[in-house]
């Protein structure tokens, strides 16, 4: 299991990254608009600058929900590859079978 450190860091950019989206995106919009003045766009670059790096959706890393496990994470499911495993031959992820031939 990962340290209870990382979990609790993720869990807290989750919320840094969902309280900051609608303010990013519309500072981003201001950048990219071209009815904009210059001023006002570089007035929106230092506003997107001065939000805090975390919450920044690039910064976030992929987790198992379960054991906290940062590599191996199989995004659909939200599983580390091990879990995922012990969990399909349990029958506890509805429609996924483990191939046998």
């Amino acid at each position: 299991m990962a340290r209870l450190c990382k979990v609790q860091k993720d869990k807290r950019q989750r919320k840094l990254v969902t309280k900051y989206k609608t303010k990013r995106d519309e500072l981003r919009q201001k950048i990219r608009d071209q009815n904009i003045s210059f001023e006002e766009k570089s007035r929106a670059m230092i506003a997107l600058q001065a939000l805090p790096r975390d919450s920044s959706r690039s910064r976030l890393r992929n987790r198992c929900l379960v054991t906290g496990r940062s590599r191996g994470v199989y995004r659909r499911f939200g599983l580390a590859r091990n879990k995922l495993r012990e969990y399909a031959m349990a029958g506890l992820i509805p429609g996924l079978r483990m191939a046998s031939w």
